[in-house]
């Protein structure tokens, strides 16, 4: 029921009543609006040309189900004025994706994307898949859908044109070609088997390649590979031969290079029974660089219009827009949308949505990936719905469990220890909420498990209620499984006996007899251990868990055992970074090296001042 304004209550509207008090306040500025529940959650942020008008519709019945149980839950607004639509349309969208409010459609996986960097910072450029911000200097190629694709691209480009990939430090200290020359995956430059020209030459024809213009990269070696084999350098000739053949090898695994598109993303979007799944190909060069599927939040009720809207806004916030945008669906807002784009790549961005020709055979194609990954997925997800439901009747839980924690421990007689935390739920895993632990405790025994989960569940439950108290933001679990048997079950129970937690379930998962996949036995406080049987596919899905937790434990170990092994004195020096100490290597071979170096040789090194080469001296010298 919608509460009315009553001058002797202290009570405040909700509904379309807290609305129609809003309306009043506002006038036909630009800006973006948020609604917020009675906790002050943020229900929904959409933008307006004119916020008064905007929120006028709002306080008048006749929306859709999801917007009419918004309204009702609304019990304040927020507003923002901006000069422009574009301005709002753009806070909108950082607002969205900070927020994450439950109304709005939202983009859940937005992670950045690789490309391929010819790097420009030495004599002999390094070929590398790079991903992040691109402060190094050199030529970027991309985006790649995925590592996969970059990694194949490479890999035959190397092939092709045998351009190192090795890292400077690596380079320099060579005195023999490696394994990669041998297998003619490289020039040997380190060892001078290949002219500084020569090189330049083999970096310009990458490039060439990686812009599309293939064709005459081709050609030019297949003239080399004639002229060599009438000479009868036949050995030239067969390496020429292998190297087109690696070019084509990378345009086959490409599939289709459309002639009429250099540069452009084609997504396809399709909706079925509320869920959503969007394709997006990477057309760079004419080339087609991989395809990559979305899947983000939407309603019964969201058209396709608003759920392509709100994809392009949020997609594009941290990625820089290729020329052209050809969409399977229009938006209502195109021209404000590419406005926005067009301001953020500071040149033109075109959105097309296609009816015929090449450019309707690409979108159709994305269409067609849309619509077979969104049926596996909700058949992925019929699966998983019924294991977790298996879940809950093998430990007696009252409802599935929505959020499943699994934690392991990973160490090598005690050094290096880790604790990880691998999240599982009705999707799947759930990767972007894993955790890692490094095991602080100064008075662990080494190898003492018990106490290195102690600290783990102690850090993860205190965070817990310090991020969400009231248990409101989905972050608490719903089972608890261990990597162990009664000894840690007793001694997570403590633990959470300890932060006043009791009421969350907890399965302990030992290995059993012979410690053999099958015959895991499983430990719940207060009761006998039991087993599933072998067939059964709750134990299957028992398994994946914790073998993710095992593999997540050891990986983030090994990680942090390499970062050990290449630490070095100069770690510890203020104002040496990476690019620093990997220039004191490279120059002086090593850091024992460098903490004999006089202070001239220090001022020699490239990118060290004299400033820091005084500060390098006295941290190796000034220790008495």
């Amino acid at each position: 029921m919608t509460i009315q304004d009553d001058p002797t209550s202290n009570a405040q509207p909700t509904g379309y009543a807290c609305i129609q008090r809003y309306v009043k306040t506002l006038d036909s500025s630009p800006g973006v609006y948020r609604m917020l529940d009675g906790d002050s959650r943020v229900l929904y942020v959409g933008k307006a040309r004119n916020l008064k008008a905007r929120v006028s519709n709002y306080a008048r019945p006749g929306h859709s189900g999801r917007i009419e149980r918004m309204i009702a839950s609304t019990a304040s607004m927020m507003f923002l004025t901006t000069r422009t639509e574009t301005e709002a349309l753009l806070l909108e969208q950082n607002l969205i994706k900070q927020l994450k409010p439950k109304y709005n459609v939202l983009l859940r996986d937005d992670k950045s994307f690789p490309n391929i960097l010819v790097a420009k910072d030495h004599a002999f450029p390094q070929i590398k898949k790079h991903r992040g911000a691109k402060k190094e200097k050199g030529a970027y190629f991309g985006p790649f859908a995925n590592a996969g694709a970059v990694n194949r691209t490479l890999n035959q480009l190397q092939k092709a044109f045998l351009l190192r990939n090795c890292s400077d430090s690596m380079f320099d200290s060579r005195t023999r070609p490696c394994l990669l020359y041998q297998i003619k995956r490289c020039s040997g430059p380190c060892v001078g088997l290949i002219s500084e020209d020569d090189y330049r030459e083999s970096v310009k024809d990458a490039e060439r390649f990686l812009s599309g213009r293939s064709t005459k990269v081709q050609e030019e070696l297949a003239e080399q590979m004639m002229a060599a084999s009438e000479a009868m350098e036949f050995e030239r000739a067969a390496s020429l031969r292998d190297r087109i053949r690696a070019l084509t090898q990378v345009q086959t695994s490409q599939g289709i290079n459309p002639r009429g598109v250099a540069e452009a993303d084609v997504i396809g979007l399709y909706m079925d029974s509320g869920q959503a799944c969007v394709q997006v190909f990477f057309i760079r060069a004419n080339q087609n660089w991989g395809n990559k599927d979305f899947y983000p939040r939407v309603g019964l009720d969201v058209s396709p219009a608003e759920a392509m809207e709100a994809f392009l806004g949020q997609f594009y916030d941290n990625k820089e827009p290729p020329r052209q945008l050809i969409l399977s669906d229009a938006i209502e807002n195109a021209d404000l949308m590419q406005e926005a784009l067009t301001e953020k790549a500071g040149r033109k961005v075109e959105i097309l949505v296609p009816q015929r020709g090449e450019k309707q055979e690409l979108v159709a194609g994305a269409l067609r990936n849309a619509r077979e990954s969104l049926a596996r997925r909700m058949s992925e997800s019929a699966t998983q719905a019924k294991l977790l439901r298996g879940v809950a009747e093998a430990f007696d839980l009252d409802t599935p469990p929505g959020r499943i924690e699994v934690y392991d421990n990973s160490h090598i007689q005690g050094t290096n220890a880790v604790g990880g935390m691998i999240v599982a739920g009705p999707e799947g895993f759930m990767k972007n909420a894993y955790r890692k632990f490094n095991i602080r405790g100064d008075d662990l025994t080494p190898g003492d498990d018990f106490g290195m989960m102690k600290e783990v569940l102690t850090r993860r439950f205190t965070r817990l209620q310090k991020e969400d108290p009231d248990r409101d933001k989905g972050l608490w679990p719903d089972l608890l499984l261990i990597d162990g048997g009664a000894g840690q079950v007793s001694a997570v129970h403590e633990i959470m006996q300890t932060h006043g937690v009791e009421d969350i379930p907890m399965v302990g998962v030992a290995k059993g007899v012979d410690r053999d996949h099958g015959k895991e036995e499983f430990h719940r406080i207060g009761q006998r251990p039991f087993a599933l049987k072998r067939n059964d596919p709750v134990l299957y899905f028992i398994q994946r868990l914790r073998d993710e937790a095992h593999r997540f434990a050891i990986g983030t170990h090994r990680a942090k055992r390499a970062k050990a092994v290449g630490a070095t004195p100069l770690d510890e020096i203020p104002g040496v970074g990476a690019a620093r100490k990997r220039a004191l290597l490279s120059h002086f071979g090593s850091a024992k090296a460098v903490s004999r170096a006089n202070l001239a040789d220090l001022k020699a090194v490239d990118g060290i001042s004299a400033g820091l080469a005084q500060k390098v001296y006295d941290f190796f010298h000034d220790k008495g």
